[in-house]
């Protein structure tokens, strides 16, 4: 399923996981490795996700996997709104809002996905 076309849900997910190494970097230099592990482990596990599913053998596999990838933002949403009402932690407004952005693309390719899947197993689907 892999092209070689600019991929606007891969950029996203890659240039978003740039921010969270960094972010966990700047949550390791505050003492806060527990926090920054977290962070490194859900933000990045997004792009590795989408990744994976421009491999997917079938479109069925393809949707499997972006789902994992939707589960994975909607988590990596948890972590940036429990910092931003704890104490002491760094701003994560922008990992919040791009995170948002990123699952919601996720969900229209998923939603999107799966109207094609339905079109192509069945043939009586007029397709525009």
């Amino acid at each position: 399923m892999q092209t070689n076309k600019p991929n606007l849900i891969v950029n996203l997910t890659f240039e978003f996981a740039l921010k969270i190494i960094d972010y966990s970097e700047l949550l390791e230099s505050k003492r806060k490795w527990n926090m920054a592990n977290q962070f490194f482990r859900s933000g990045t596990s997004i792009e590795a996700n989408v990744r994976e599913a421009q491999n997917a053998e079938s479109m069925a596999d393809f949707i499997h996997k972006m789902k994992i990838a939707a589960k994975e933002s909607d988590e990596m949403d948890y972590w940036p709104s429990l910092c931003k009402k704890a104490k002491n932690y760094p701003d994560t407004d922008e990992l919040l809002t791009e995170v948002e952005s990123i699952h919601k693309v996720i969900s229209k390719i998923i939603s999107t996905s799966k109207t094609k899947g339905k079109e192509s197993s069945n043939p009586q689907i007029k397709k525009s």
